[in-house]
Protein backbone atom coordinates (compact mmCIF):
# COMPACT_ATOMS: atom_id res chain seq x y z
CA UNK A 1 0.00 0.00 0.00
CA UNK A 2 1.43 3.42 -0.88
CA UNK A 3 1.77 6.54 1.06
CA UNK A 4 -0.43 8.03 -1.78
CA UNK A 5 -3.21 5.47 -1.54
CA UNK A 6 -2.84 5.33 2.08
CA UNK A 7 -3.37 9.49 2.47
CA UNK A 8 -6.84 8.86 -0.54
CA UNK A 9 -8.31 6.13 1.87
CA UNK A 10 -7.65 8.19 4.85
CA UNK A 11 -9.53 11.46 2.99
CA UNK A 12 -12.70 9.13 2.09
CA UNK A 13 -13.49 8.30 5.82
CA UNK A 14 -12.86 11.77 7.35
CA UNK A 15 -13.38 14.77 7.44
CA UNK A 16 -12.21 17.87 9.30
CA UNK A 17 -13.85 18.19 12.74
CA UNK A 18 -15.69 20.95 14.04
CA UNK A 19 -16.29 22.03 17.97
CA UNK A 20 -19.11 21.27 17.57
CA UNK A 21 -20.74 17.57 17.88
CA UNK A 22 -23.26 16.89 15.02
CA UNK A 23 -27.04 17.29 16.14
CA UNK A 24 -27.90 13.49 15.52
CA UNK A 25 -25.22 11.93 17.90
CA UNK A 26 -26.13 14.45 20.28
CA UNK A 27 -29.70 13.95 20.53
CA UNK A 28 -29.87 10.32 20.31
CA UNK A 29 -26.93 10.68 23.55
CA UNK A 30 -29.41 12.66 25.91
CA UNK A 31 -32.69 10.08 24.48
CA UNK A 32 -30.75 6.95 25.68
CA UNK A 33 -29.84 8.36 28.64
CA UNK A 34 -33.43 9.05 29.25
CA UNK A 35 -34.10 5.65 28.50
CA UNK A 36 -31.96 4.45 31.27
CA UNK A 37 -33.60 6.98 33.47
CA UNK A 38 -36.47 5.41 32.73
CA UNK A 39 -35.87 1.66 32.35
CA UNK A 40 -34.20 2.27 35.69
CA UNK A 41 -37.61 3.34 37.49
CA UNK A 42 -38.73 0.83 35.88
CA UNK A 43 -37.16 -2.00 37.38
CA UNK A 44 -37.55 -0.25 40.53
CA UNK A 45 -41.24 -0.07 40.26
CA UNK A 46 -41.08 -3.72 39.61
CA UNK A 47 -39.03 -4.82 42.40
CA UNK A 48 -41.15 -3.03 44.69
CA UNK A 49 -44.61 -4.07 43.35
CA UNK A 50 -43.26 -7.84 42.70
CA UNK A 51 -45.34 -7.85 39.15
CA UNK A 52 -44.59 -7.52 35.29
CA UNK A 53 -45.51 -5.33 33.16
CA UNK A 54 -47.63 -5.86 29.83
CA UNK A 55 -47.58 -3.68 26.70
CA UNK A 56 -50.01 -5.14 24.91
CA UNK A 57 -50.02 -8.65 23.69
CA UNK A 58 -46.36 -8.92 22.40
CA UNK A 59 -44.31 -7.27 25.10
CA UNK A 60 -44.24 -8.19 28.85
CA UNK A 61 -41.42 -6.49 30.91
CA UNK A 62 -40.71 -9.22 33.58
CA UNK A 63 -37.91 -9.03 35.67
CA UNK A 64 -35.18 -10.69 33.12
CA UNK A 65 -36.77 -8.05 30.74
CA UNK A 66 -36.01 -5.04 33.23
CA UNK A 67 -32.80 -6.34 34.34
CA UNK A 68 -31.42 -5.95 31.10
CA UNK A 69 -33.06 -2.96 29.75
CA UNK A 70 -31.38 -1.41 32.63
CA UNK A 71 -27.65 -2.53 31.86
CA UNK A 72 -28.45 -2.37 27.62
CA UNK A 73 -29.18 1.36 28.24
CA UNK A 74 -26.31 2.15 30.46
CA UNK A 75 -23.70 0.26 28.70
CA UNK A 76 -25.56 2.25 25.25
CA UNK A 77 -25.02 5.68 27.30
CA UNK A 78 -21.41 4.77 27.74
CA UNK A 79 -20.85 3.96 24.10
CA UNK A 80 -22.65 7.12 22.41
CA UNK A 81 -20.91 9.57 25.33
CA UNK A 82 -17.65 8.08 24.63
CA UNK A 83 -18.20 7.84 20.50
CA UNK A 84 -18.89 11.62 20.37
CA UNK A 85 -15.58 12.10 20.15
CA UNK A 86 -13.84 8.73 19.31
CA UNK A 87 -15.86 9.17 15.97
CA UNK A 88 -15.51 12.49 15.64
CA UNK A 89 -14.58 13.33 11.95
CA UNK A 90 -15.65 9.84 10.69
CA UNK A 91 -18.06 10.87 7.75
CA UNK A 92 -20.37 8.30 8.29
CA UNK A 93 -20.93 9.30 12.45
CA UNK A 94 -24.66 9.80 11.77
CA UNK A 95 -25.30 6.39 10.18
CA UNK A 96 -22.62 4.91 13.02
CA UNK A 97 -24.85 6.61 16.02
CA UNK A 98 -28.40 5.47 14.35
CA UNK A 99 -27.34 1.76 14.46
CA UNK A 100 -26.13 1.93 17.91
CA UNK A 101 -29.46 3.54 19.66
CA UNK A 102 -31.44 0.78 16.84
CA UNK A 103 -29.27 -1.70 18.30
CA UNK A 104 -30.78 -1.01 21.95
CA UNK A 105 -33.97 -0.70 21.05
CA UNK A 106 -34.14 -3.97 19.32
CA UNK A 107 -32.49 -5.56 22.06
CA UNK A 108 -35.05 -4.22 24.89
CA UNK A 109 -37.87 -5.31 22.51
CA UNK A 110 -36.12 -8.67 22.05
CA UNK A 111 -35.55 -9.20 26.37
CA UNK A 112 -39.44 -7.95 26.58
CA UNK A 113 -40.75 -10.09 23.80
CA UNK A 114 -43.80 -12.35 24.54
CA UNK A 115 -44.29 -13.47 21.06
CA UNK A 116 -41.93 -16.05 18.84
CA UNK A 117 -42.29 -13.84 15.77
CA UNK A 118 -41.35 -10.93 18.08
CA UNK A 119 -38.62 -12.86 19.35
CA UNK A 120 -36.95 -14.03 16.59
CA UNK A 121 -37.61 -10.81 14.51
CA UNK A 122 -35.92 -8.96 17.07
CA UNK A 123 -32.78 -11.73 17.55
CA UNK A 124 -32.30 -11.29 13.47
CA UNK A 125 -32.34 -7.47 13.16
CA UNK A 126 -29.83 -7.14 16.13
CA UNK A 127 -27.69 -9.46 14.04
CA UNK A 128 -28.04 -7.17 11.03
CA UNK A 129 -27.59 -3.87 12.76
CA UNK A 130 -24.83 -5.26 14.77
CA UNK A 131 -23.27 -6.94 11.26
CA UNK A 132 -22.95 -3.20 9.84
CA UNK A 133 -21.05 -1.79 12.67
CA UNK A 134 -18.77 -4.48 12.01
CA UNK A 135 -18.23 -3.37 8.74
CA UNK A 136 -18.92 0.60 9.06
CA UNK A 137 -16.02 1.48 7.69
CA UNK A 138 -17.05 1.00 4.19
CA UNK A 139 -13.62 2.07 2.44
CA UNK A 140 -11.84 -0.67 3.67
CA UNK A 141 -12.04 -4.34 1.66
CA UNK A 142 -11.32 -6.38 5.29
CA UNK A 143 -14.15 -4.19 7.01
CA UNK A 144 -16.77 -4.77 4.25
CA UNK A 145 -15.51 -9.06 4.30
CA UNK A 146 -16.00 -9.07 7.81
CA UNK A 147 -19.17 -7.25 7.79
CA UNK A 148 -20.24 -10.83 5.06
CA UNK A 149 -19.03 -13.24 7.42
CA UNK A 150 -20.92 -11.87 10.63
CA UNK A 151 -23.84 -11.63 8.69
CA UNK A 152 -23.97 -14.92 7.90
CA UNK A 153 -23.26 -16.22 11.22
CA UNK A 154 -26.04 -14.32 12.63
CA UNK A 155 -28.40 -15.43 9.77
CA UNK A 156 -27.46 -19.16 10.47
CA UNK A 157 -28.41 -18.05 14.43
CA UNK A 158 -31.49 -16.58 13.68
CA UNK A 159 -32.47 -19.00 11.16
CA UNK A 160 -32.03 -21.99 13.60
CA UNK A 161 -33.82 -19.73 16.47
CA UNK A 162 -37.06 -19.07 14.17
CA UNK A 163 -37.17 -23.12 13.51
CA UNK A 164 -37.03 -23.63 16.73
CA UNK A 165 -39.83 -21.92 18.26
CA UNK A 166 -41.72 -22.34 15.55
CA UNK A 167 -42.05 -25.77 16.29
CA UNK A 168 -42.81 -24.76 19.54
CA UNK A 169 -45.63 -22.55 19.39
CA UNK A 170 -46.92 -25.41 16.66
CA UNK A 171 -46.60 -27.67 19.25
CA UNK A 172 -48.10 -25.97 22.09
CA UNK A 173 -50.82 -24.66 20.05
CA UNK A 174 -50.13 -20.47 21.20
CA UNK A 175 -47.38 -18.24 19.58
CA UNK A 176 -47.26 -16.53 23.24
CA UNK A 177 -43.79 -17.15 24.68
CA UNK A 178 -45.12 -17.33 28.38
CA UNK A 179 -48.33 -19.94 27.13
CA UNK A 180 -45.37 -21.70 25.52
CA UNK A 181 -43.52 -22.04 28.47
CA UNK A 182 -46.58 -23.09 30.66
CA UNK A 183 -47.47 -25.97 27.93
CA UNK A 184 -43.83 -27.35 27.72
CA UNK A 185 -45.15 -30.39 29.43
CA UNK A 186 -47.67 -31.56 26.70
CA UNK A 187 -45.02 -30.93 24.21
CA UNK A 188 -43.88 -34.23 22.95
CA UNK A 189 -40.14 -35.31 23.91
CA UNK A 190 -39.36 -35.65 20.40
CA UNK A 191 -40.46 -32.06 19.41
CA UNK A 192 -39.17 -30.98 22.31
CA UNK A 193 -35.30 -32.39 21.90
CA UNK A 194 -35.59 -30.90 18.28
CA UNK A 195 -36.38 -27.22 19.85
CA UNK A 196 -33.72 -27.21 22.45
CA UNK A 197 -30.83 -28.56 20.13
CA UNK A 198 -31.74 -25.28 17.55
CA UNK A 199 -31.85 -23.08 21.07
CA UNK A 200 -28.53 -24.46 22.28
CA UNK A 201 -27.03 -23.98 18.44
CA UNK A 202 -28.39 -20.75 18.28
CA UNK A 203 -26.99 -19.67 22.55
CA UNK A 204 -23.66 -20.45 21.29
CA UNK A 205 -23.66 -19.24 17.79
CA UNK A 206 -24.38 -16.30 19.09
CA UNK A 207 -22.19 -16.73 21.76
CA UNK A 208 -18.81 -17.14 20.03
CA UNK A 209 -18.35 -20.40 21.28
CA UNK A 210 -16.47 -23.34 19.72
CA UNK A 211 -16.69 -24.17 16.71
CA UNK A 212 -18.45 -20.64 15.86
CA UNK A 213 -15.81 -18.60 17.85
CA UNK A 214 -14.17 -17.36 14.74
CA UNK A 215 -16.96 -14.91 13.72
CA UNK A 216 -15.76 -12.58 16.94
CA UNK A 217 -11.97 -13.12 16.12
CA UNK A 218 -12.75 -11.54 12.58
CA UNK A 219 -15.37 -8.52 13.93
CA UNK A 220 -12.04 -6.62 14.68
CA UNK A 221 -12.88 -4.72 11.61
CA UNK A 222 -16.05 -2.80 13.99
CA UNK A 223 -14.67 0.65 15.81
CA UNK A 224 -13.84 0.09 19.34
CA UNK A 225 -17.41 1.56 20.84
CA UNK A 226 -19.30 -1.30 18.37
CA UNK A 227 -16.61 -4.02 20.20
CA UNK A 228 -18.08 -2.68 23.90
CA UNK A 229 -21.21 -2.38 22.32
CA UNK A 230 -21.15 -6.15 21.56
CA UNK A 231 -21.65 -6.74 24.98
CA UNK A 232 -24.55 -5.22 26.14
CA UNK A 233 -26.83 -8.34 25.43
CA UNK A 234 -25.87 -9.13 21.43
CA UNK A 235 -22.59 -11.64 22.30
CA UNK A 236 -24.19 -12.74 25.66
CA UNK A 237 -26.95 -13.07 24.08
CA UNK A 238 -27.09 -17.11 24.42
CA UNK A 239 -27.32 -16.84 28.10
CA UNK A 240 -30.40 -14.88 28.12
CA UNK A 241 -32.15 -17.14 25.27
CA UNK A 242 -31.51 -20.01 27.09
CA UNK A 243 -32.44 -17.97 30.82
CA UNK A 244 -35.93 -17.15 28.92
CA UNK A 245 -36.36 -21.07 27.32
CA UNK A 246 -35.06 -22.83 30.51
CA UNK A 247 -38.31 -24.56 31.41
CA UNK A 248 -37.36 -25.99 27.67
CA UNK A 249 -33.82 -26.60 28.05
CA UNK A 250 -33.49 -27.91 31.55
CA UNK A 251 -36.78 -30.42 30.34
CA UNK A 252 -33.81 -33.11 30.26
CA UNK A 253 -30.84 -33.70 32.75
CA UNK A 254 -29.01 -35.28 30.04
CA UNK A 255 -29.20 -31.78 27.71
CA UNK A 256 -28.26 -29.53 31.08
CA UNK A 257 -24.94 -32.13 30.96
CA UNK A 258 -24.11 -31.19 27.08
CA UNK A 259 -24.38 -27.65 27.43
CA UNK A 260 -22.09 -27.98 30.84
CA UNK A 261 -19.60 -29.35 28.70
CA UNK A 262 -20.15 -27.18 25.65
CA UNK A 263 -19.47 -24.33 28.19
CA UNK A 264 -16.36 -25.59 30.04
CA UNK A 265 -14.66 -26.88 26.55
CA UNK A 266 -15.26 -23.00 25.24
CA UNK A 267 -14.08 -21.79 28.31
CA UNK A 268 -10.91 -23.48 28.76
CA UNK A 269 -9.92 -22.86 25.12
CA UNK A 270 -11.21 -19.49 25.04
CA UNK A 271 -8.30 -18.62 27.89
CA UNK A 272 -5.72 -20.54 26.02
CA UNK A 273 -6.34 -18.75 23.05
CA UNK A 274 -5.58 -15.66 25.03
CA UNK A 275 -2.36 -17.08 25.42
CA UNK A 276 -1.24 -16.67 22.09
CA UNK A 277 -3.01 -13.52 20.89
CA UNK A 278 -0.93 -10.47 19.53
CA UNK A 279 -2.49 -7.68 19.81
CA UNK A 280 -5.23 -5.89 22.91
CA UNK A 281 -8.29 -6.64 20.51
CA UNK A 282 -7.99 -10.21 19.65
CA UNK A 283 -6.76 -11.17 23.16
CA UNK A 284 -9.85 -9.76 24.93
CA UNK A 285 -12.00 -11.25 21.86
CA UNK A 286 -10.68 -14.60 23.26
CA UNK A 287 -11.39 -13.51 26.75
CA UNK A 288 -14.62 -13.08 25.65
CA UNK A 289 -15.35 -16.58 24.19
CA UNK A 290 -13.70 -17.95 27.48
CA UNK A 291 -16.38 -15.84 29.29
CA UNK A 292 -19.02 -16.77 27.50
CA UNK A 293 -18.37 -20.31 27.71
CA UNK A 294 -18.52 -19.83 31.72
CA UNK A 295 -22.04 -18.25 31.03
CA UNK A 296 -23.11 -21.23 29.19
CA UNK A 297 -21.99 -23.76 31.98
CA UNK A 298 -23.99 -22.18 34.29
CA UNK A 299 -26.63 -22.47 32.05
CA UNK A 300 -26.25 -25.92 32.23
CA UNK A 301 -25.58 -26.36 35.79
CA UNK A 302 -29.24 -24.72 36.14
CA UNK A 303 -27.81 -21.08 37.36
CA UNK A 304 -29.36 -19.08 34.84
CA UNK A 305 -29.97 -16.54 37.31
CA UNK A 306 -25.54 -17.14 37.91
CA UNK A 307 -25.33 -16.68 34.31
CA UNK A 308 -27.29 -12.84 34.15
CA UNK A 309 -25.26 -11.87 36.88
CA UNK A 310 -22.10 -13.20 35.26
CA UNK A 311 -22.96 -11.26 31.57
CA UNK A 312 -24.13 -8.33 33.35
CA UNK A 313 -20.19 -8.25 35.53
CA UNK A 314 -18.45 -9.27 32.56
CA UNK A 315 -20.02 -6.65 30.13
CA UNK A 316 -19.33 -4.02 32.17
CA UNK A 317 -15.49 -5.09 32.68
CA UNK A 318 -15.25 -6.25 29.01
CA UNK A 319 -16.67 -3.08 27.93
CA UNK A 320 -14.16 -0.94 29.68
CA UNK A 321 -11.47 -2.92 28.53
CA UNK A 322 -12.51 -2.06 24.74
CA UNK A 323 -12.83 1.73 25.50
CA UNK A 324 -9.45 2.04 26.93
CA UNK A 325 -8.16 -0.81 24.92
CA UNK A 326 -5.76 2.06 23.04
CA UNK A 327 -4.04 2.95 26.52
CA UNK A 328 -1.05 0.46 25.79
CA UNK A 329 0.08 2.28 23.35
CA UNK A 330 1.23 5.04 24.88
CA UNK A 331 3.98 2.56 26.47
CA UNK A 332 6.88 2.98 24.43
CA UNK A 333 9.32 1.30 26.16
CA UNK A 334 9.43 -2.46 27.38
CA UNK A 335 9.79 -2.43 31.22
CA UNK A 336 9.63 -6.21 33.07
CA UNK A 337 6.40 -8.42 34.27
CA UNK A 338 7.60 -7.19 37.91
CA UNK A 339 6.27 -10.56 38.66
CA UNK A 340 7.72 -11.94 42.42
CA UNK A 341 8.56 -15.56 43.66
CA UNK A 342 5.43 -16.39 45.63
CA UNK A 343 7.39 -18.80 48.16
CA UNK A 344 5.36 -20.95 50.83
CA UNK A 345 3.89 -18.08 52.61
CA UNK A 346 2.61 -16.63 49.19
CA UNK A 347 0.86 -19.96 48.13
CA UNK A 348 -0.47 -20.85 51.41
CA UNK A 349 -1.93 -17.04 51.34
CA UNK A 350 -3.67 -17.58 48.06
CA UNK A 351 -5.09 -21.23 49.36
CA UNK A 352 -6.19 -19.86 51.81
CA UNK A 353 -8.09 -16.63 49.76
CA UNK A 354 -9.80 -19.46 47.24
CA UNK A 355 -10.83 -21.16 50.54
CA UNK A 356 -12.12 -18.41 52.13
CA UNK A 357 -13.89 -17.39 48.54
CA UNK A 358 -15.54 -20.34 48.21
CA UNK A 359 -16.77 -20.68 51.62
CA UNK A 360 -18.00 -16.47 51.22
CA UNK A 361 -19.77 -17.24 47.96
CA UNK A 362 -21.84 -20.36 49.79
CA UNK A 363 -22.27 -18.95 53.05
CA UNK A 364 -23.67 -15.29 51.23
CA UNK A 365 -25.37 -17.60 48.44
CA UNK A 366 -27.40 -20.01 50.79
CA UNK A 367 -25.75 -22.65 49.64
CA UNK A 368 -23.62 -23.31 53.42
CA UNK A 369 -27.18 -24.47 54.71
CA UNK A 370 -27.96 -26.76 51.98
CA UNK A 371 -25.99 -29.74 51.82
CA UNK A 372 -27.61 -31.24 48.73
CA UNK A 373 -24.71 -32.72 46.45
CA UNK A 374 -25.96 -30.94 43.25
CA UNK A 375 -24.36 -29.05 40.09
CA UNK A 376 -23.81 -25.95 42.80
CA UNK A 377 -20.60 -27.92 43.77
CA UNK A 378 -19.00 -27.18 40.67
CA UNK A 379 -20.04 -23.45 40.55
CA UNK A 380 -18.62 -23.15 43.85
CA UNK A 381 -15.62 -24.96 42.39
CA UNK A 382 -15.14 -22.71 39.81
CA UNK A 383 -15.38 -19.50 42.01
CA UNK A 384 -12.69 -21.41 44.38
CA UNK A 385 -10.13 -21.72 41.26
CA UNK A 386 -10.86 -18.16 39.80
CA UNK A 387 -10.40 -16.54 43.65
CA UNK A 388 -7.46 -18.61 43.81
CA UNK A 389 -5.91 -17.30 40.20
CA UNK A 390 -6.72 -13.92 41.06
CA UNK A 391 -4.94 -14.28 44.49
CA UNK A 392 -1.88 -16.00 43.04
CA UNK A 393 -2.18 -13.41 39.91
CA UNK A 394 -1.94 -10.36 42.07
CA UNK A 395 0.60 -11.28 44.47
CA UNK A 396 2.66 -12.23 41.93
CA UNK A 397 2.32 -8.76 40.53
CA UNK A 398 2.46 -6.22 43.24
CA UNK A 399 5.19 -4.37 44.65
CA UNK A 400 4.17 -4.10 48.26
CA UNK A 401 5.97 -5.36 50.94
CA UNK A 402 5.28 -9.01 52.04
CA UNK A 403 3.79 -8.00 55.12
CA UNK A 404 0.73 -5.72 53.62
CA UNK A 405 0.61 -8.30 50.31
CA UNK A 406 -0.53 -10.57 52.62
CA UNK A 407 -2.62 -8.83 53.85
CA UNK A 408 -4.08 -6.74 51.10
CA UNK A 409 -4.60 -9.15 48.47
CA UNK A 410 -7.23 -11.69 50.27
CA UNK A 411 -9.14 -8.68 51.20
CA UNK A 412 -9.35 -7.20 47.88
CA UNK A 413 -10.05 -10.78 46.55
CA UNK A 414 -12.56 -11.71 49.50
CA UNK A 415 -14.17 -8.26 48.80
CA UNK A 416 -14.76 -8.68 45.00
CA UNK A 417 -16.08 -12.11 45.66
CA UNK A 418 -18.27 -11.20 48.30
CA UNK A 419 -19.31 -8.47 45.70
CA UNK A 420 -20.10 -11.52 43.27
CA UNK A 421 -22.42 -12.81 45.51
CA UNK A 422 -24.44 -10.16 46.50
CA UNK A 423 -24.89 -9.43 43.18
CA UNK A 424 -25.68 -12.99 42.28
CA UNK A 425 -28.34 -12.33 45.19
CA UNK A 426 -29.65 -9.60 43.90
CA UNK A 427 -30.01 -10.59 40.18
CA UNK A 428 -31.75 -13.96 41.59
CA UNK A 429 -34.54 -11.96 43.59
CA UNK A 430 -35.02 -9.27 40.74
CA UNK A 431 -35.69 -12.46 38.36
CA UNK A 432 -37.75 -14.46 41.51
CA UNK A 433 -40.89 -14.61 38.72
CA UNK A 434 -38.83 -15.93 35.77
CA UNK A 435 -39.23 -19.58 35.39
CA UNK A 436 -36.98 -21.94 36.80
CA UNK A 437 -33.94 -19.37 37.03
CA UNK A 438 -32.68 -21.50 39.51
CA UNK A 439 -32.75 -25.14 38.74
CA UNK A 440 -29.46 -27.63 39.68
CA UNK A 441 -29.54 -31.20 39.03
CA UNK A 442 -27.93 -34.00 40.21
CA UNK A 443 -24.35 -34.61 39.11
CA UNK A 444 -23.28 -36.89 36.51
CA UNK A 445 -20.35 -38.54 34.90
CA UNK A 446 -20.19 -35.21 32.55
CA UNK A 447 -20.00 -33.02 35.69
CA UNK A 448 -17.00 -35.06 36.99
CA UNK A 449 -15.66 -34.48 34.00
CA UNK A 450 -15.57 -31.16 34.01
CA UNK A 451 -13.86 -31.08 37.79
CA UNK A 452 -11.17 -33.00 36.41
CA UNK A 453 -10.54 -30.65 33.30
CA UNK A 454 -11.18 -27.67 35.39
CA UNK A 455 -7.90 -28.67 37.96
CA UNK A 456 -6.12 -30.70 35.60
CA UNK A 457 -5.90 -26.90 33.61
CA UNK A 458 -5.39 -24.85 35.96
CA UNK A 459 -2.35 -27.33 37.55
CA UNK A 460 -0.77 -27.53 33.79
CA UNK A 461 -1.09 -23.78 33.67
CA UNK A 462 0.30 -23.11 36.96
CA UNK A 463 3.52 -25.75 36.53
CA UNK A 464 3.73 -23.83 33.12
CA UNK A 465 3.37 -27.32 30.84
CA UNK A 466 1.76 -25.23 28.07
CA UNK A 467 4.63 -23.69 27.52
CA UNK A 468 7.01 -26.50 26.72
CA UNK A 469 5.05 -27.81 23.44
CA UNK A 470 5.18 -26.44 20.50
CA UNK A 471 2.52 -28.44 19.00
CA UNK A 472 0.09 -26.99 21.62
CA UNK A 473 1.29 -23.41 20.91
CA UNK A 474 0.88 -24.35 16.54
CA UNK A 475 -2.92 -26.05 17.78
CA UNK A 476 -4.16 -22.41 19.80
CA UNK A 477 -2.66 -20.26 16.56
CA UNK A 478 -4.34 -22.01 14.18
CA UNK A 479 -7.97 -22.43 16.05
CA UNK A 480 -7.91 -18.64 16.57
CA UNK A 481 -7.18 -16.81 13.44
CA UNK A 482 -9.56 -15.15 11.58
CA UNK A 483 -10.59 -15.33 8.54
CA UNK A 484 -8.06 -14.43 6.00
CA UNK A 485 -10.28 -11.80 4.25
CA UNK A 486 -10.74 -9.80 7.40
CA UNK A 487 -7.36 -9.25 8.33
CA UNK A 488 -6.13 -5.70 8.16
CA UNK A 489 -2.56 -6.05 7.74
CA UNK A 490 -0.61 -8.44 5.83
CA UNK A 491 2.95 -8.08 4.75
CA UNK A 492 1.90 -7.47 0.67
CA UNK A 493 0.29 -4.15 2.15
CA UNK A 494 3.39 -2.55 3.41
CA UNK A 495 5.61 -0.17 1.30
CA UNK A 496 8.53 -1.72 0.47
Amino acid sequence: MTRENSSTEADSRFEPTTDQTPLVPRALTWLVWTLFLASAGMLVFGARNGHELALGDYLAVDGLAAVMWVVVTFFSGIVHSYSRRYMAGDRGINRFFTRIFGFTLVVMVLTAANHVALFVGAWLVMGLVMASLVGHDRSWKQARAAGRLTRRYYLASSGLLAVSLAVLAWSAGTASIAGILEAVETVPTTVALVAVAGIILAAIVQSALFPFHTWLLSSMTSPTPASALMHAGFVNAGGILLTRFAPVVAEELYVMSIVVLIGAFSALLGQAMLIVQPDVKSKLASSTTAQMGFMILQCGLGYFSAAIAHLILHGCYKAYLFLSSGAPVEHTTPKGSGDTHLGFSGIAVSLLTAVGGGAIFMLLTGKAADLTIDTGLVLTLVVVLTTLTAARDILRRTALPSKFRFVSVPLVVLTAITGYALMFNAISTMLAGVPMTYAPTELTVAHYLVIVLFVGAYLVTELGWHRSSERLYVSLLNVSQPAPSTVLTTKEEYNE
